[in-house]
């Protein structure tokens, strides 16, 4: 068994927020791979199935983002899983919007959902890293992910979300490039192979062709001799 958690804040107010992609991963993982319906334990959202032959629990902590660690923990111990048995998925404001990274172990680079889960499980985990971008400025980090995306981001978001969903039983099975491809495909899908190129343009014609030689061989003999 495995448990996929993904990070954000509960209610309305924050579900369009950057800090809340995490939620929003594992709720299209849970829809796109028909698992139960949400229930509250373990001081948030539960959601069990399977993804491939491997058991996944989802989970959604409602502790807010900076307790984030209070539900990974109690929900640990009562599966009695291993921390390395535990995926994150993450806001990461130093990717650019639409980039996907995994990352096993580590720090959590000032993230307070990651701060928290390292003190209640510690670093080794692996985590989901989904890239917001950064608003430019250390000191505009906060209010930049505690607000929505914006309307233009709505495309390569579920593009990004959808594809996460596509490569959900990779990456329950380790297989991280494989899920990560799946990703790669939906946000920048290849072009097919059936595409006709472009036709190459034909060259100019010569726009002083050289005039015929319409002289006998007996004349061009003669002319020769007279040069």
């Amino acid at each position: 068994m495995k448990m996929f958690v993904g990070l954000g804040n509960p209610g309305a107010k924050y579900a369009q927020n950057r800090h809340n992609v995490g939620f929003m991963a594992v709720d299209q993982i849970a829809a796109d791979h028909g698992f139960a319906p949400w229930r509250a334990k373990f001081q948030g959202q539960v959601s069990e199935g399977r993804l491939g032959t491997d058991k996944i629990v989802l989970l959604k902590p409602e502790t807010f983002m900076n307790l984030s660690g209070q539900s990974v923990g109690e929900a640990m111990r009562f599966y009695k899983l291993d921390s390395t048995d535990i995926t994150v998925f993450h806001d990461e404001i130093d990717l650019a919007p639409a980039k996907v990274r995994l990352k096993a172990g580590g720090g959590h680079a000032g993230h307070n959902g990651l701060r928290s889960i390292h003190q209640h499980i510690g670093p080794h985990y692996d985590r989901v890293r989904m890239g917001v971008g950064h608003p430019g400025h250390k000191d505009a980090v906060p209010g930049y992910v505690l607000r929505d995306f914006a309307k233009a981001d709505a495309e390569w978001l579920d593009d990004v979300l959808r594809g996460l969903s596509d490569g959900a039983v990779a990456l329950a099975q380790g297989d991280g490039p494989r899920a990560l491809n799946a990703v790669a495909l939906r946000v920048a899908p290849a072009r097919s192979s059936t595409t006709t190129p472009k036709a190459k343009p034909a060259s100019a014609p010569d726009p002083d062709p050289p005039a015929a030689d319409t002289r006998s061989a007996l004349q061009k003999l003669a002319d020769k001799f007279r040069q």
